[in-house]
C-alpha cells in the first residue's frame, strides 16, 4: 500500500492544482498523466476548491462547498433514517397512490410444496452395465457419468465436452 494519497483533480482544476503542488519544498510527484501523489500530512493543506470534482484514492471527493452549492445536506445532518437495518420502514400514506390506480389483490395463501423424494445415483460403471441392453428404451446413457440423453448426438456431444481425455 502506498504511503501517498493519489489525487486526480478535475480537468478544469488540474493546472491550479499543479501550481499549488509546486509551491512546496517537499516535491509532490505525479503518478500518472493526471494524478498527483500527495503526502498525507499535506493533504489537509490542499485548498477545498481544488478538490471539488477530484478523484481521491479512487473515489470521488465530496466537498462541503459542492454540497452547499447543490443544497445537499452534509453527512450527519439528515434527520430521517429510512431503511436502517433492524428498523421497519415507515408506512406509505394513501395519498402517495394516484386516485385512478388499480388495486392489486392480495396473494392467495399457498401451502408448502411436498417434500422431494430422495434420488439415488448409481456409479457410472453400474449404470452402464444395467442399461447396456435397453439403450433405445431409456435414451442414450453417457457411460462415464449417470446422465442419460434423448439423442445419440446429444450423448456424443456431451462426451466430447464433459469427458475430454487429457
Amino acid at each position: 500500500m502506498s504511503d501517498k494519497i493519489h489525487v486526480r483533480p478535475a480537468s478544469e482544476r488540474r493546472r491550479d492544482f499543479a501550481r499549488w503542488a509546486t509551491g512546496y519544498t517537499v516535491k509532490l510527484r505525479t503518478v500518472g498523466p493526471d494524478t498527483f501523489a500527495v503526502p498525507p500530512h499535506l493533504f489537509g493543506d490542499v485548498p477545498e476548491e481544488l478538490l471539488v470534482g477530484a478523484i481521491v484514492d479512487g473515489r470521488r471527493y465530496r466537498s462541503p462547498l459542492e454540497d452547499e452549492a447543490t443544497g445537499t445536506p452534509a453527512p450527519g445532518q439528515v434527520e430521517e433514517r429510512v431503511g436502517v437495518p433492524g428498523e421497519p420502514l415507515p408506512p406509505v400514506p394513501a395519498s402517495a397512490y394516484p386516485a385512478d390506480a388499480v388495486p392489486v389483490p392480495p396473494l392467495p395463501d399457498v401451502e408448502p410444496a411436498a417434500p422431494v423424494a430422495e434420488v439415488t445415483v448409481e456409479s457410472a460403471s453400474e449404470q452402464h452395465d444395467d442399461q447396456a441392453d435397453d439403450d433405445q428404451a431409456d435414451g442414450f446413457p453417457c457411460g462415464e457419468c449417470p446422465r442419460v440423453f434423448g439423442t445419440e448426438r446429444g450423448r456424443d456431444t456431451h462426451r466430447r465436452q464433459a469427458h475430454k481425455e487429457g
